[in-house]
């Protein structure tokens, strides 16, 4: 089946399966796109936000009695970095491996790589770096963002057979 085939009868079939959810029915692809998502778990940032809290708190010693700046302002500001360590907590990064393309979410949106973007994938103990042609690399660590490291190098390598992309694994 030809490529623009494809996309057309993916096209239809998402229109289809919209309608008939607004009917409270089933989908009627059970063939649909099949998409991997390794979720990991963002603590790193968190925990030197809450750092920098304890830190700002410690120097402006809100408790003295020269404290020279309005206290509900104060308390606004360590309130908001609250709420930013809590966001980025609930915001877990993603690898969305698909037929053809790999998904990630990094600082600046939403990144999307094509087979033919794609150098190779390096396998380490503890890391998965995809090098991409143009641009940075991707680094999927298991230290920093606790991602599924074992699950993400199985169908990596799935991923790389299908689309003739250099894989390596590297012992340490």
């Amino acid at each position: 089946m030809s490529r623009s085939w494809e996309r057309m009868v993916e096209k239809n079939s998402k229109q289809i399966n919209k309608r008939r959810k607004k009917d409270g029915k089933k989908g009627i692809s059970p063939n649909a796109p099949q998409i991997d998502r390794f979720r990991g778990r963002n603590y790193i940032v968190p925990i030197l936000l809450l750092m920098l809290i304890l830190l700002y708190i410690t120097m402006a010693q809100p408790w003295s009695s020269n404290f020279m700046q309005d206290q509900t302002l104060f308390w606004v500001t360590i309130g908001c970095y609250i709420v930013l360590a809590i966001f980025y907590y609930l915001r877990r990064p993603y690898l969305s491996v698909s037929r053809d393309t790999l998904e990630t979410r990094k600082f600046t949106g939403y990144k999307t790589l094509r087979p033919t973007e794609i150098r190779k994938i390096t396998v380490q103990p503890g890391y998965i770096i995809v090098e991409s042609v143009k641009g940075a690399n991707w680094v999927f660590s298991r230290l920093m963002n606790r991602y599924p490291l074992g699950l993400m190098s199985e169908r990596l390598k799935a991923y790389s057979e299908l689309h003739h992309v250099e894989w390596e694994v590297k012992a340490k």
